[in-house]
């Protein structure tokens, strides 16, 4: 299987060639420049792997939640990619890539939480699965620090750079965290594991249809529209 993974949703823009096995990443800080990074990103990795666009298997592409700018631009390019090349695409979250990091090590279940400016965090909880890699436990959501206490059930471990921006979260009974994880972004090595294993149980897509993943419908809120605003919720991603 040999998957090329892209994400720019977050302050990291990262690629990661997924080739039998082996995964070549390359990240930069993301910027105005990301489109052409990623780019540039994706030479570099298949130059290294000595694999063309032709000799892969799909693309996996981030979806979101994060920045709007990024997000359309991970999506943007996974399109452009898998159109010239005649591939599908597979959808991945940044939370989902988020929570595979802690993972790998224990069941879970994770809570991963990205910071959404404004006061609000992106969040969503999941547990290991070894065929689809990581389980969604509920729809991911987009509110305030405070609304995600409301929604725990039982000890979590925690992952994300949302814990970092509001360290009230770490203080949520149950949840676990250590300063490193605290510190997470998503990284497209997890992107291109979880889109390996939905490639290659028919999760792909047709690019024309990859679709973002918001979960806020504004890019700015008054603070009257915050507080009036119910918690979002946004459609499981089914692999």
């Amino acid at each position: 299987m040999r998957v090329l993974a892209l994400d720019a949703a977050t302050e990291a823009c990262s690629v990661a060639l997924l080739s039998d096995g082996d995964v070549i990443v390359r990240i930069v800080d993301s910027g105005k420049s990301s489109a052409q990074q990623i780019l540039s990103l994706a030479e570099e990795v298949m130059a290294e792997g000595q694999v063309s666009l032709s000799m892969l298997d799909g693309i996996a592409a981030s979806i979101g939640p994060g920045a709007f700018t990024g997000v359309r631009i991970s999506v943007a390019v996974a399109q452009g990619l898998a159109f010239g090349a005649g591939l599908n695409v597979a959808p991945v979250t940044t939370l989902e890539a988020l929570a595979l990091q802690v993972l790998r090590a224990a069941p879970g279940p994770a809570l991963a939480c990205l910071d959404a400016r404004m006061g609000e965090v992106y969040w969503g909880c999941f547990t290991a699965d070894a065929a689809r890699g990581v389980i969604e436990s509920g729809a991911l959501k987009v509110g305030p620090p405070a609304a995600v206490a409301l929604h725990l059930r039982g000890p979590h471990i925690g992952i994300g750079r949302g814990f970092s921006a509001y360290p009230e979260l770490a203080k949520i009974p149950g949840v676990e965290i250590n300063s490193r994880d605290s510190l997470a972004l998503p990284n497209a090595r997890e992107f291109a594991q979880l889109g390996a294993l939905r490639l290659a149980r028919g999760g792909g897509l047709d690019p024309a249809d990859l679709k973002p993943l918001y979960l806020r419908d504004k890019v700015a809120l008054t603070e009257a529209e915050r507080a009036a605003q119910p918690l979002q919720a946004a459609p499981r991603q089914v692999p």
